[in-house]
């Protein structure tokens, strides 16, 4: 991301915004809509002008760790797919996802307001989460793991259905069993099965 003015972000800036972006992750997921700016830059290991320099906003900073913490998700498929089978690691990613929702409640009103007025927003979360999705489905397939006939939007939908109905943090174990669920239905016959 370059600078407002458009110039190039160098690269201490860039390490200190992506300290922020973490930081703010975990703050939204630990303490929700009571996370602190300052607290945020604290966790950082930056100070608070640093934060304001790069987002002046809270609403900037929301936008911007969604954003931070959309791509890293979908870039851990290739990571996850080196060290696991891909129903295994699509099912791994499953539970990472349901960490990632964590973080989004704690930005969740700001959020609404943002996805509202950016309707670009939604569609790209939607292609980058569909696009991990793919890959894991195109490995699958290939492993002999993964049905074929099942698309990826259709398994990012059900992943939807299961974090609205038990996407709360104390909803977790449900979680995790609505996703075994879901992976029974995407997984091809005999596969995992003892």
């Amino acid at each position: 991301m370059p600078e407002p003015s458009g110039r190039p972000i160098r690269a201490d800036a860039r390490a200190n915004e992506d300290k922020l972006l973490a930081a703010a992750a975990l703050a939204f997921a630990r303490d929700g809509g009571a996370a602190t700016l300052k607290q945020i830059a604290k966790d950082a290991g930056v100070g608070i002008a640093t934060l304001y320099r790069r987002f002046p906003t809270r609403e900037q900073l929301v936008d911007a760790t969604y954003r931070y913490e959309t791509a890293r998700l979908a870039a851990r498929t290739s990571d996850l797919l080196g060290e696991l089978p891909a129903d295994r690691a699509l099912r791994t990613w499953m539970s990472q996802v349901l960490d990632y929702l964590a973080a989004k409640h704690g930005m969740a009103d700001t959020l609404k307001t943002l996805l509202r007025n950016d309707e670009r927003l939604s569609s790209q979360t939607r292609e980058q989460l569909t696009g991990a999705i793919e890959e894991f489905r195109l490995a699958g397939i290939t492993q002999g793991v993964i049905r074929a006939d099942v698309p990826s939007p259709d398994i990012l939908m059900a992943l939807a259905g299961v974090t609205l109905v038990a996407g709360d943090l104390h909803q977790r174990e449900q979680a995790e069993r609505l996703l075994d669920l879901l992976m029974d239905g995407v997984t091809r016959p005999g596969v995992g099965k003892d």
